[in-house]
C-alpha cells in the first residue's frame, strides 16, 4: 500500500517562500516517478512539479518553471518542493504523487497514488 505524508504548507506573504516536505510510505523515491500537484477552489488539479526516480530528471508546469523547484532524498525516502517568489495565485492544496512507470509528468491523470495535501496560502 502507498502512502504519503505532506508538510510544510501555511500562509506566506507574496514574495516569500515555502518548501513542502513528503514522505513515502509503500513507494521508493528511487524508483518511481513522483509529482507535485495543487488544487484551488474551483479549478482544476495542476501539475506543478514531477522527478524522474531513474535519473532525477525534473519536469515543471508553466505556471512554476523558475520559480519552484523538486528535489528528493533517497535515503529518508522523501521528496521536497522548495517555493519561491511566491503569488497569490499559488494559493492552493498540494499534493504528493506517484506514477507507476519510469518517468515523470506533470499530467495529475497519469499518477496513481496521492497524499491527503498540505494548504499553502499566499497573502498579505
Amino acid at each position: 500500500q502507498v502512502e504519503f505524508v505532506e508538510s510544510g504548507g501555511g500562509l506566506v506573504q507574496p514574495g516569500g517562500s515555502l518548501r513542502l516536505s513528503c514522505t513515502a510510505f509503500g513507494s521508493t523515491v528511487d524508483r518511481d516517478p513522483l509529482g507535485w500537484f495543487r488544487q484551488a477552489p474551483g479549478k482544476e488539479r495542476e501539475g506543478v512539479a514531477c522527478i524522474s526516480g531513474v535519473d532525477g530528471s525534473t519536469g515543471y508546469g508553466d505556471s512554476v518553471r523558475g520559480r519552484f523547484t523538486i528535489s528528493s532524498d533517497k535515503a529518508k525516502n522523501m521528496v521536497y518542493l522548495q517555493m519561491n517568489s511566491l503569488k497569490p495565485e499559488d494559493t492552493a492544496v498540494y499534493y504528493c504523487a506517484a506514477r507507476r512507470g519510469t518517468w515523470g509528468t506533470v499530467q495529475p491523470w497519469e499518477y496513481d497514488y496521492w497524499g491527503q495535501g498540505t494548504q499553502v496560502t499566499v497573502s498579505s
